[in-house]
């Protein structure tokens, strides 16, 4: 499987990659694959240790002549987003990613997430390691576990372990672009035990399905206007409520950090507003897809009978308060920066929404480039909920990566990419959670950039990587390596 990836320059990065795609390794099963990189490091004669939390750090001494040099560090995590198109039955902790290579030059997986989030950057830190020709000093690559999932790695990364200098993340997703900055972020978890009452004999039984949108990364797609099925599902569910429509179940979206694609509701209504509930959802549907042409193309709405659940609707009254606090959670974005121009500085993601027999839970993802306003925005969210009688807990808070516009290695590599690739990169702040923040906190004295390969569709199916740009960032990242031994 795969084969096509050893066909395609630079040839060690591609492997290392085909690696990465044969070994499942969505977050929290990242385990076979440490293993497999600490056999290929014993191989290779390189050092290689685990932390408590299971992070994997390889190291390199510095080759002949550069002994003097200072030390770089390549980071980047092993784990995957995984999501898969509706009805595509893949099993992200035992199946492989079959990658498929367009004519378009962008290399793309069957069905699912690609993984080049972030296993490019893997690839390229395994491929530095293993060149004999490179001039360099010391180097390390660490990889964290659990990025994905809430940055668990890093928050859980040994103190006084990482020697080097200069810190290089290789998990950002533009060419032509470095990174200096990034938002931080935290949970928010809603939890709520909501009260039922039986059917009435008058009572149908119906599905409620929000499909067919795009997605995307929570963070570096937020403001670019996609559907958020979450959001468009509880629209439409309130407009069914004045039908005296109750909620039995419901299930939107799997992960706080992707925008979520698709929704599911079942509910009851009274038998006489069957053909009016119909009539509502086909003119949302319609409205919907005015609203969001051009940009959620294949957006459905759609509404149907189903057998009754053995689940209870809610009262009409913890429907009724349970979607109006939904309608009024905050999501999308909340303010743009005004220190960084085009830039998100604060939003919410309504990733992760459940109901089931009763029990209620909601997932969301708050971020900022200032960690007061990610703490304040989380606490209107608690607000809204603690409204209607949830418990609602913050958790996996990471802080934000403050830019140093005047840092040695900002320079040097401004000027290894004008000499490399013949153009200034853009200098930016994105926003997204990066590891950075984290381990500059841990390590103050780093000087840290981030940047990668053109990568679009991340935490998507739709999530692809122009091959092109893989070999100009491999170019770019070996020349930088040897500049930083001079």
């Amino acid at each position: 499987m795969n084969e096509h990836l050893d066909r395609l320059a630079p040839q060690p990065l591609w492997r290392h990659f085909r690696t990465l795609c044969e070994t499942p390794r969505p977050s929290g099963h990242e385990a076979a694959l440490a293993a497999r990189l600490e056999a290929w490091a014993d191989e290779q004669g390189l050092a290689h240790e685990r932390d408590a939390f299971g992070n994997l750090l390889i190291r390199k001494p510095a080759s002949k002549g550069s002994e003097d040099a200072p030390g770089v560090i390549f980071q980047g995590h092993l784990d995957m987003v995984p999501q898969a198109n509706s009805g595509h039955p893949h099993d992200f902790t035992r199946d492989p990613i079959e990658t498929r290579l367009g004519d378009d030059g962008w290399l793309r997986a069957r069905d699912t997430t690609l993984g080049a989030d972030n296993g490019l950057g893997v690839a390229a830190a395994l491929a530095i390691l293993e060149d004999g020709d490179l001039a360099h000093g010391p180097l390390e690559a660490i990889f964290t576990l659990e990025e994905e999932s809430g940055m668990g790695g890093a928050l859980n990364l040994a103190e006084d372990w990482l020697t080097g200098r200069y810190l290089l993340n290789l998990d950002s997703e533009d060419r032509g672009e470095v990174f200096i900055g990034c938002a931080g972020g935290t949970d928010v978890v809603v939890e709520a035990q909501l009260p039922a009452a039986p059917r009435a004999d008058d009572e149908v039984t119906l599905r409620l399905s929000l499909t067919g949108l795009r997605g995307g990364h929570s963070g570096i797609d937020i403001h670019k206007g996609l559907g958020n099925a979450n959001r468009l599902l509880v629209r439409a569910l309130r407009l069914l409520e004045r039908l005296d429509m109750r909620l039995v179940a419901y299930q939107g979206g799997n992960l706080r950090n992707a925008l979520p694609r698709e929704a599911f509701a079942v509910l009851t209504l009274p038998e006489e507003e069957r053909e009016a509930a119909m009539e509502e959802v086909a003119a949302l549907q319609a409205t919907l897809r005015q609203e969001y042409a051009g940009v959620d193309d294949a957006l459905a709405l759609t509404l149907e009978a189903v057998d009754a659940s053995a689940d209870e609707p809610l009262t009409a009254q913890a429907t009724h308060l349970l979607l109006a606090a939904l309608h009024a959670a905050p999501c999308g974005v909340e303010r743009m920066s005004h220190e960084v121009p085009g830039v998100v500085e604060t939003s919410n993601n309504l990733g992760v929404v459940g109901l089931e027999a009763g029990r209620f839970h909601l997932g969301a993802l708050v971020r900022s480039l200032h960690d007061s306003a990610a703490q304040d925005l989380a606490d209107r969210l608690r607000a809204v909920f603690e409204l209607i009688g949830a418990k609602v807990r913050l958790a996996n808070g990471y802080p934000g990566w403050a830019p140093q516009r005047d840092s040695e290695l900002l320079t040097r590599f401004r000027r290894v990419h004008h000499d490399t690739l013949g153009s200034e990169p853009a200098v930016k702040v994105i926003h997204a959670g990066l590891e950075c923040g984290i381990l500059g906190g841990k390590y103050p004295a780093l000087e840290m950039i981030s940047f990668g390969p053109l990568i679009r569709g991340a935490h998507s199916p739709d999530e692809r990587v122009e091959v092109a740009s893989v070999e100009e960032f491999w170019t770019l990242l070996r020349a930088l390596v040897e500049d930083l031994t001079r």
